[in-house]
């Protein structure tokens, strides 16, 4: 029986709209410590929809190359690939055809990794110390490689502490603050974080809590050599150093004028940074985050964060900014009054400025701080110049994250649940937007 024109038509044009919707993606992996295609990763093509779906595996040939057939094209993809245990990604949103990524050479020693900063907001109400304690890890080696082990960034809490449950993250650079508990050394009240220091700038950041009676004795017993460790009151308490030689300045920072903020800069490891501290007060709310360090006092304020850690969905303030990770620019006024070299350090060829300042230009505090928001960005910066995939990437570290204290047995199965939908609404969410955006 012969077809008419009109019963073929319509089966054309289903046929057509099938064919169309299948893609190829192509892509390359770089290793951008050999600046050589990376040959023989594991890549895995990931659909992003309702949830995170695997869609495909692959390795990349010779060349560094691999390729996926797409069976929905118009749905958004993400492209992870896994270099030597340690993972990367790369969006691919509805129409890309081609992506390339960069992987890095991983060791458990790497050169050209130091400490920025060891940052501790101090303040004390109903009988509880408590302490915000930051960490900036910068990862310049050369050529660049990911720094993996045990002990990334270690660290010590005063006896009688105790960390509040959930704090404790970890931000890579121009990231999202990724839950990462620190685990506990055989030393008493030492702890390490188990996180990648991949090439660039890397936060910590725990919260932990001690009972206060009106004063207390606080010796960091820092690790590191540091270019600055910072403690931050509010200055309705008293602050004394321990060691005069520890050479603590006072910053009158005006962006907070209810704060003292006290800096001791270039000290050397095991120096004795102790210190004093008495009475009792609150660091303010910051004015973007409307949230505050206020939220620190609170371990159930901790765990609401949705994803474990996550932070609020893509149309809030980035947690980290109600930290002052910008405070470190007023770090330059401190070194100007004690006549010593700011040593520049280049973040890109973009930024390349001379960092070496000499004199007492105290006045002149807001050019210094412009000019250190090229290492740790500002709040304002910050806030413009994460995008959201940003957000995504910072997402997909997450649920990583997420998957690998499930297989430790870390983790509950129904708080698997619970974070895992939590961070899949926020995925969608953040799709929609770079939809809209596209």
């Amino acid at each position: 029986m012969a077809l008419n024109r009109a019963s073929i038509c319509p089966v054309l044009i289903v046929l057509l709209a099938t064919f169309s919707s299948a893609q190829t993606l192509t892509g390359t992996v770089k290793n951008a410590t050999t600046d050589k295609p990376s040959v023989g990763d594991d890549v895995v093509l990931l659909k992003l929809g309702e949830g995170m779906e695997e869609a495909g595996r692959t390795k990349t040939d010779g060349k560094g190359h691999f390729s996926f057939k797409l069976d929905d094209s118009q749905s958004p993809h993400l492209i992870r690939a896994i270099h030597q245990d340690v993972t990367y990604h790369r969006m691919a949103p509805p129409g890309t055809t081609s992506v390339e990524l960069e992987v890095y050479d991983a060791a458990k020693v790497v050169d050209g990794i130091g400490v920025v900063a060891d940052i501790m907001r101090v303040q004390a109400q109903q009988g509880q110390l408590v302490v915000v304690r930051e960490f900036g890890v910068q990862n310049s080696s050369k050529p660049p490689h990911t720094q993996m082990n045990e002990r990334n960034l270690e660290f010590n809490i005063p006896n009688g502490a105790q960390i509040i449950p959930d704090s404790a993250t970890a931000t890579t650079e121009g990231g999202n603050p990724l839950k990462s508990a620190p685990v506990p050394e055989g030393e008493k009240d030492r702890y390490s974080f188990i996180f990648p220091l991949r090439p660039g700038l890397t936060r910590f950041e725990v919260v932990y809590q001690m009972p206060y009676s009106g004063s207390a004795n606080i010796d960091p017993k820092s690790i590191y050599p540091l270019e600055h460790f910072v403690v931050m009151t509010p200055k309705s308490m008293q602050f004394s150093a321990a060691n005069a030689s520890a050479g603590f300045k006072l910053i009158n920072y005006p962006q907070e004028p209810d704060a003292a903020v006290q800096v001791a800069s270039n000290t050397s490891p095991g120096e004795n940074l102790a210190f004093k501290v008495s009475g009792e007060g609150a660091l303010q709310e910051t004015q973007a985050g409307g949230q505050g360090s206020g939220e620190a006092q609170s371990s159930a304020q901790a765990n609401s964060r949705p994803g474990g850690g996550l932070g609020p969905p893509i149309d809030a303030p980035d947690p980290l900014q109600k930290y002052r990770w910008w405070i470190l620019g007023g770090f330059a006024a401190v070194l100007l009054l004690g006549g010593v070299y700011v040593a520049s350090r280049q973040q890109s060829a973009a930024r390349a400025v001379s960092r070496q300042r000499e004199g007492s230009a105290i006045s002149d505090l807001q050019e210094e701080v412009d000019f250190e928001a090229a290492e740790i960005p500002t709040l304002q910066t910050a806030r413009t110049a994460r995008s959201s995939s940003m957000l995504m990437e910072g997402i997909k570290e997450e649920l990583f994250q997420l998957e690998v204290e499930r297989k430790r047995g870390e983790i509950s199965p129904a708080e698997y649940e619970k974070a895992k939908s939590a961070l899949d609404q926020t995925l969608e969410r953040a799709l929609k937007r770079e939809a809209q955006r596209a």
